[in-house]
């Protein structure tokens, strides 16, 4: 029954991800040979691909990303005690990421004013608060939550390390989610959260192994 379920989640979110493709066939004639598919920190584009692969690449690209992501997620040898809401996460974001990104790339190509460092950074910030919020809910995995080797080989150490990380993760969701409004040093405030969120709970699980947890 699990099996058939996931199976069938894995089709749904694939089949998401195409989604972006019929409005790249009602906006094809008026899309521009060359898309910007990447932006520099300033919001400025800096990377472009030919019209037909921005439109029916980057949706084929990101079904791939997805089966790889659920491929992962359930052949994980201790998927079992890894958190429900947490692996329903993993394997939502890249259909969500598609529905949202490749039709905003195909708006900006055709002229429409959007500003895709605030877009991505509202996605980011609230994808942080969710994991968050589950992060000390989480039990021992190889694909979902955070592993180090020191958090791995110990559950104690891994539940203490868990605990500090969700609220870090959840005020640097916050903090990302309002910034992405006020568009003032987006990258750099990017870049200060995941050093945080991810080099603080790094250390405290080292100092932790250290004191023998």
């Amino acid at each position: 029954m699990m099996k058939k379920t996931s199976n069938s989640l894995l089709v749904l979110t694939t089949v998401i991800c195409f989604l972006p493709m019929i409005l790249s066939i009602v906006l094809y004639n008026k899309l521009p040979d060359e898309i910007a598919i990447h932006w520099n920190n300033a919001g400025e584009p800096d990377n472009f691909a030919p019209k037909a692969l921005a439109a029916f690449g980057l949706p084929i690209l990101m079904a791939a990303i997805n089966l790889v992501t659920h491929f992962s997620i359930n052949t994980d040898p201790k998927k079992a005690n890894s958190s429900s809401i947490l692996k329903l996460i993993g394997k939502w974001l890249v259909p969500i990421a598609s529905v949202i990104l490749v039709p905003v790339t195909l708006f900006i190509a055709i002229g429409y004013d959007i500003s895709i460092p605030m877009i991505c950074s509202a996605m980011v910030g609230i994808v942080i608060i969710a994991v968050g919020n589950y992060l000390p809910k989480c039990k021992q995995s190889y694909t979902v939550g955070i592993r180090l080797p020191w958090t791995l080989n110990s559950e104690n150490n891994w539940n203490k390390t868990h605990r500090i990380a969700g609220y870090l993760w959840i005020i640097g969701g916050f903090a990302l989610l309002i910034n992405s409004f006020l568009n003032t040093g987006i990258l750099y405030l990017t870049l200060t959260i995941a050093v945080l969120i991810m080099g603080v709970p790094y250390i405290y699980s080292y100092l932790l192994y250290k004191k023998g947890v």
